[in-house]
């Protein structure tokens, strides 16, 4: 790094401002920025100059042109307490620079550190040449709110990357794993079907129920990869009749779960353009979720409602009333109910609500939640064609009690 310094202008009588300063003396300013960058690349990796450098100098311009862009009181109080709008147009340097970052194995915490280093060697090399008065307060407060905001757009696109990424590893997870899993549910049904009245049927449909579940938990993690990574979730929809898919469901769950008293409800006309797969799935994962979490031996009651333009799936059972705050997390995806602990639910992932809300938004409808006074429902709304549902079925309601 050179020794040299830019003369004193306002020996002159002009005072130099930062963003002149940072123009000037930018190849300083990087040499010190990759300098740093060397000693934070992940152990084992080597990096050319040219790709320590990357964004850096277009990052400097953004913030050059930031501290000689007019800014109001209001303006500035936003940014500082990280409220500033979002930028338009194409993406920024920082953007560029935290995705590129985390694409080269740095970690979080050596990408921040970059622009400590970077604020602290512009601060630096500034305080040796510059006499700091008024404007140079001011022009520093400006300076380290453009890097923060670099930071803030950095981080945002480092962590969507790493997320990024973290998805497509287990998606391919989730593709490799079924090749061997559909092999172990082939094995097993045969080692179940040729071992039945024998001492060992019970060990044998132990491990084809085990096969089977693993199975149903890699669909989940494919389905939450497909989700994230923006290819939403795939429906295979027709025109067919809701309560009567809802009410075969009903049937399995009730010899899956022989302890949680299930009761069903269908009212109104409940046809409509549906995935009812999909859809059983949904109420598989709310059904079980209540058996998890609701009161032991707790009644469930499961309904489907049909009302103008839309069906209603809701799924209730007794227990804790939750927060809200509580509700609004438990859709988030591999989040899980406090109470799983003591009801030795250890292996689940969370991704039973996130899934019924992603089947619930492909359906263009939503899922909500409400508790109080020892209930808690959860309820699929669900848009459906009438027009095209009704050639196929009877319009007349239909009210079905205690299926």
């Amino acid at each position: 790094m050179t020794a040299d310094v830019t003369p004193r202008l306002e020996q002159e009588g002009v005072l130099m401002r930062l963003a002149d300063f940072i123009q000037a003396n930018t190849e300083r300013i990087l040499d010190d920025a990759v300098e740093f960058a060397t000693t934070q690349t992940p152990d084992g990796v080597t990096f050319d100059v040219k790709t320590l450098r990357n964004d850096i100098p277009l990052i400097l311009r953004a913030i050059v042109l930031d501290l000689r862009t007019a800014q109001s009181p209001a303006q500035q109080r936003a940014k500082a307490e990280g409220r500033a709008p979002e930028r338009a147009g194409p993406e920024s340097a920082a953007t560029s620079h935290g995705r590129s970052r985390a694409d080269d194995g740095f970690g979080v915490n050596q990408m921040i550190a970059e622009y400590r280093a970077l604020r602290a060697s512009v601060l630096r090399l500034w305080a040796a040449d510059e006499a700091l008065v008024t404007a140079s307060i001011e022009d520093m407060i400006r300076f380290n709110e453009a890097i923060d905001q670099a930071v803030a757009e950095s981080l945002a696109e480092f962590s969507r990357t790493e997320e990024s990424w973290r998805n497509v590893f287990l998606g391919a997870l989730g593709h490799d794993l079924r090749g061997p899993l559909h092999a172990v549910i082939g094995t097993a049904e045969l080692l179940a079907d040729s071992t039945r009245d024998t001492p060992y049927a019970r060990q044998a449909e132990r491990i084809l129920k085990g096969a089977v579940q693993l199975g149903q938990l890699v669909d989940s993690l494919l389905d939450y990869c497909r989700s994230t990574l923006g290819a939403g979730m795939g429906l295979k929809k027709s025109v067919c009749d809701l309560g009567k898919a809802v009410a075969e469901e009903v049937d399995l769950l009730r010899a899956a779960l022989p302890e949680a008293p299930l009761t069903l409800q269908v009212t109104g006309t409940v046809h409509g353009d549906f995935d009812e797969v999909r859809i059983r799935e949904a109420v598989h994962n709310l059904v079980t979720n209540a058996a998890k979490y609701g009161d032991e031996r707790g009644e469930i009651d499961v309904s489907v409602t049909g009302e103008d333009g839309q069906v209603r799936v809701s799924v209730s059972n007794t227990g804790e009333p939750l927060s809200s705050d509580t509700i609004n997390a438990l859709f988030d995806p591999l989040r899980r109910g406090s109470s799983s602990a003591h009801k030795g639910e250890h292996a689940s992932l969370g991704l039973g609500l996130f899934i019924v809300r992603e089947i619930a938004r492909a359906h263009g409808g939503e899922v909500t939640a409400h508790s109080g006074g020892r209930i808690t429902t959860f309820a699929i709304v669900l848009p459906r064609r009438s027009d095209a549902a009704a050639t196929m079925f009877d319009a007349r309601d239909s009210v079905i009690v205690g299926i």
